[in-house]
Parts: structure tokens; C-alpha cells; sequence
């Protein structure tokens, strides 16, 4: 048997017209005499078998779906089906090359610019955040305006209503302290993280 002379089986029984009809039994009887015809012609074609048998059945749904459009005048239902399925395999080799195109263009993009914060600022932050809990109230207080909202001595003194001289005092204290610990621990190599230039 082959895609082009496929084994009809018996002569159709009036098939194409009950099919035409829309009797559901003739599709059911249509697929079990024909399908191995159009499923044989879609492998002739394509690779992979799956997409053959998703051609098969989007061939007989088409079919069905356009049953009206078949003139049995113009040809036999077999032949028309065979037609709908090379138009099937063939759009589905279209997708394949555009699936194959989308993949060669994503293969050969560069590498995605990380979007996150930088994994050493975040550690900066957390190294900070952690010595910070350990000053008194007061001075933790003007260093987390400085450092974490990144305000000026003149600004910490306005939102805080503590008098300038004081709030100085407070972060100048509250450096001094940090920068003992990271010498003690050493967090930071004799260094303090870069994110306190905002303590001014």
C-alpha cells in the first residue's frame, strides 16, 4: 500500500455522502478505512512520528470541520483527504523551520546582564546592617539615615530634629565604633564597605 494508491477497501457504500452529510458513524468509518493512508503519507514526509500522527488527526478534523467544501463530483473522499494532508504536512514543516529558526536566534544571543543588586553590595548591606544592631539607639539611628537612606548630616538633623552638632557626634561615634569591630572581627580587611559614604 502507498500514500498514492492507497487500499480503499470496499467501494464506499454512499461513505462520501453520509460523510459530507455530517454523519458521525462515516467519520469514525472514514478513519478506520483511510487513516492508515493518510498517516502513511505524513511519515513519507516528516521526521518524527509524533508530528506525524498530530498531521493524521488535524487532517481528519479538518476534513470534518470543512466537510461541506468536499464535492464528491471532483474526486473521492480518499483523494480529498490526501490533499488536506499534504497541506498539513506541510504547514507543519513551516513550523518546525520557524521553531528551528527561534531556537538558532536564542542560541545565538549574548549571555542576559545580570539584573540584581550586586551580590557584594547586598553582603556590604547585611555586614552593616547586622554591626549597626549592635550600637546604642541613638547612633544606630543616624548611621541608618546616613548609610541606608543615604541622607546628610544637615538632612538627619532636619528629619530627626536633633541639633546638627549632635547628630555629627552620634554617626562620628557610631563610625568609630563599627570600624573597631570590623578590625576585631575582620569583616571588612581594615577596610569599611564602600556603602558609607553616605555617612556625611
Amino acid at each position: 500500500m502507498t500514500a498514492e494508491t492507497p487500499d480503499t477497501g470496499p467501494p464506499e457504500d454512499g461513505l462520501a455522502d453520509r460523510f459530507r452529510a455530517g454523519d458521525e458513524t462515516a467519520l469514525r468509518e472514514a478513519y478506520d478505512r483511510y487513516g492508515r493512508a493518510v498517516f502513511h503519507l505524513a511519515t513519507s514526509t516528516l521526521v518524527n512520528r509524533t508530528d506525524a500522527e498530530d498531521v493524521t488527526q488535524a487532517a481528519f478534523v479538518a476534513a470534518w470541520m470543512g466537510r461541506e467544501t468536499f464535492d464528491p463530483s471532483k474526486g473521492s473522499l480518499v483523494g480529498w483527504l490526501l490533499g488536506i494532508t499534504r497541506r498539513k504536512v506541510v504547514d507543519r514543516l513551516r513550523a518546525v523551520a520557524r521553531e528551528t529558526r527561534a531556537v538558532e536566534t536564542v542560541r545565538q544571543l549574548p549571555e542576559p546582564e545580570p539584573t540584581g543588586p550586586d551580590p557584594d553590595h547586598v553582603v556590604d548591606r547585611l555586614v552593616v546592617a547586622d554591626e549597626l544592631a549592635r550600637l546604642p539607639a541613638d547612633q544606630r539611628r543616624m548611621l541608618e539615615l546616613a548609610f541606608f537612606d543615604d541622607l546628610t548630616h544637615q538632612q538627619i538633623a532636619t528629619v530627626t530634629g536633633v541639633p546638627l552638632g549632635t547628630v555629627k557626634s552620634h554617626i562620628r561615634r557610631g563610625m568609630a565604633s563599627l570600624k573597631r569591630r570590623w578590625e576585631v572581627d575582620g569583616a571588612a580587611s581594615g577596610t569599611r564597605p564602600a556603602g558609607l559614604s553616605g555617612a556625611r
